[in-house]
């Protein structure tokens, strides 16, 4: 727990007060030095040896890392006050925004879920498939004083004879795999045949060869092996016409041998899952979303491969009925950070706070605008993230629903944009078309202009901070925002909404309800209905690819009147009671088209048989059973054969 707060003014180029800080955080706050990590590095000193203690210079990590190490301390946790706040052209005060900053540092910290990938150093190098294969051929020769190499050329290039690296002939046919599990098809392959005088001679050709390796450097020049490639660990690409680029590609791999940690980014509940039930496709979401293939269908479900997922965090940031959820950090950690960052600014006497939610790229531009440009508004509140493509639209409202005015989103280059951009919209939808934005800028100075030129709306709700999964903490959080009952129509693909029925079509055979993953659909065990709670509603397409009549259709909305969590009747009619005990049973009009479409059947043209339809199960069978051509009736039973029987017929008795 932190008790004490080391601050530094950074040469005097920032205003800190102490006292004020202090106060609104309830930490001791001594008065901001101008050199803490120079002259005045005796105050970290005497703060790591006391421990218990902050220090707010992120910048100069490595010294202060430094000197707990050679003090035999644990390091001192840090927070930057001066890139995101102190250093900025705004005359408003930043004491809330400080105290927020401050707040969000003390949250704790999981520890971050990874398992073990190992490297054995079996490096494949692709040589061009057309042209000189000698950018290949060197490439090989280098890595092969640090990997276990294999060349493989095209057919009609010339063949080497190295020594220190094996050299094939063949053609990719498909690949699968990541860092030390690489797994490739070959086809046309032709291994080098020892022994004689000269270069060796390929043997014969044969399709279907199998090969596997830790480290693939694609030197062809052509497609990738893999889509998403630049986020498949093992798999380094290079423009063989691109000397550093090829030198740059040769050193990664060279590394790449020993234990590595994976991070493990995802956590799945695969029985929430929406994606199929009894052969029929529903939700295809994180499907279409992962840019790297990783998530496949599994039956019911979908699985992720851990190795081969990057950790964008689209999947879960989309997912409707939370089988899948971000978990580095996890996403109870998000929203906790967003409501810490909200509470503690209003908490401070800020009001109308804007939310800037960044990746890496972002905050490196954030530093950038506040060294040599205006910085961040006063009321500009920044939040770093891992993956910024995990923010969605549950995040974002829940942000407003906290006191937030504004949430912008800035990705980086490497983001996803169109997840985020269906994300941002979604919210939108929900929080107000004027209170969510995805930014494309990439300069820090149009950044820094863009946001002291926004005003935000005023916030007029009183906060709220839900607890729960995705789903209620975006319908709380709504709530607040909106007066009881309001009904806000979204985006096509929503995981929102209503379920429409054609009560003229629908024959109540009820085979929506016994697929509908969510339960969002029920029937009643006493009378032929159709019930739906909109609240617990997917809109994942299985009760409409199920439905023999097309009866079904779909309203993307986000429905906050207290009726969205109970149970409504779409459908119902009145049941058919049987003919012989008179207990109800069924559907009247559906036996009633049976026994008119059965009318002049043969089958059912003699005897009680088209009455037998208008009886109840019990009824049914036992008329079966006294019927002349009863089907459960046998012939005589044969009698037991006894030990008698076998002996009477042995000729020594």
């Amino acid at each position: 727990m932190v008790k004490h707060l080391i601050t530094c003014d950074c040469s005097g180029s920032m205003t800190i007060d102490s006292e004020a800080l202090s106060r609104a955080t309830g930490i001791e706050v001594a008065p901001a030095c101008s050199a803490l990590c120079t002259r005045e590095i005796g105050r970290a000193e005497a703060g790591l040896t006391r421990g218990e203690t902050m220090i707010a210079c992120q910048q100069q990590a490595r010294i202060f890392e430094d000197l707990a190490e050679e003090l035999g301390t644990d390091p001192a946790p840090l927070v930057d006050l001066r890139d995101r706040a102190g250093w900025t052209a705004d005359s408003a005060p930043t004491l809330p925004k400080m105290a927020a900053l401050l707040a969000e540092a003390q949250l704790p910290a999981r520890p971050a879920k990874t398992m073990d990938v190992v490297s054995e150093g079996l490096c494949l190098v692709l040589a061009p498939e057309s042209g000189a294969a000698e950018v290949a051929i060197e490439a090989a020769a280098t890595l092969a004083q640090y990997l276990s190499v294999t060349l493989l050329l095209a057919d009609g290039q010339a063949l080497t004879d190295p020594r220190d690296h094996d050299v094939m002939i063949g053609r990719i046919r498909n690949a699968r795999g990541a860092l030390g599990q690489f797994n490739l098809t070959l086809d046309g392959v032709r291994e080098l045949r020892p022994g004689g005088r000269g270069t060796p001679e390929p043997g014969a050709a044969r399709d279907g060869g199998s090969a596997e390796c830790d480290v693939i450097l694609d030197l062809r020049g052509g497609l990738p092996l893999f889509p998403a490639h630049e986020k498949r660990e093992g798999y380094l690409r290079a423009d063989p016409a691109h000397p550093p680029s090829v030198a740059a590609a040769v050193l990664a791999a060279s590394h790449l041998l020993g234990t590595f940690e994976k991070p493990l980014y995802v956590r799945t509940e695969p029985l929430l899952c929406a994606h199929e039930r009894a052969g029929q496709t529903g939700c295809t979401t994180c499907l279409d979303l992962c840019p790297t293939g990783a998530i496949t269908p599994q039956g019911d479900h979908v699985g992720i491969d851990p190795m081969i997922c990057a950790g964008c965090g689209a999947c879960s940031a989309a997912c409707p009925s939370g089988a899948i959820s971000y978990d580095a950090p996890a996403v109870d950690e998000t929203m906790l950070r967003v409501q810490t960052l909200a509470r503690a600014y209003l908490a401070a006497g800020g009001h109308d706070p804007r939310l800037l939610v960044t990746d890496a790229h972002g905050a490196e531009m954030i530093r950038l605008a506040a060294r040599h440009g205006r910085g961040l508004p006063a009321d500009v509140v920044p939040m770093e993230l891992p993956a910024i493509g995990a923010f969605g639209h549950a995040e974002a409202v829940a942000a407003l629903g906290a006191g937030f005015a504004h949430v912008a989103l800035l990705p980086g280059p490497g983001a996803d944009r169109d997840a985020l951009t269906a994300q941002v919209a979604l919210a939108a939808a929900i929080g107000g078309p004027a209170r969510v934005a995805l930014l494309d800028l990439a300069d820090p100075d149009a950044l820094s202009d863009l946001l002291f030129d926004q005003v935000a709306a005023a916030v007029t709700h009183a906060p709220v901070r839900p607890m729960g999964t995705r789903r209620q903490i975006t319908r709380q959080a709504a709530r607040a925002l909106y007066p009881a009952g309001t009904a806000l129509p979204l985006p096509e693909g929503a995981p929102y909404g209503a379920v429409l029925v054609d009560t003229d079509a629908c024959t109540l055979c009820l085979s929506c309800v016994s697929l509908c993953p969510s339960g969002a659909l029920g029937d009643n065990p006493d009378l032929p209905q159709l019930r739906f709670q909109e609240d617990a509603c997917l809109q994942c397409g299985l009760c409409a690819n199920i439905c023999p009549e097309d009866a079904i259709t779909y309203e993307p909305r986000l429905n906050l009147a207290d009726t969205a969590l109970e149970q409504e009747v779409l459908n119902e009619e009145e049941p058919f009671a049987c003919v012989e005990c008179g207990s109800l049973f069924g559907v009247k009009s559906t036996v009633e088209r049976v026994m008119e479409k059965l009318a002049g059947h043969a089958m059912f043209a003699q005897g009680d048989a088209l009455r037998m339809i208008q009886m109840c199960d019990d009824c049914r069978v036992n008329a079966q059973y006294h019927a002349q051509n009863n089907p459960f009736a046998g012939g005589e039973r044969p009698r037991p054969r006894t030990t008698d029987d076998y002996l009477s017929k042995r000729r020594d008795h």
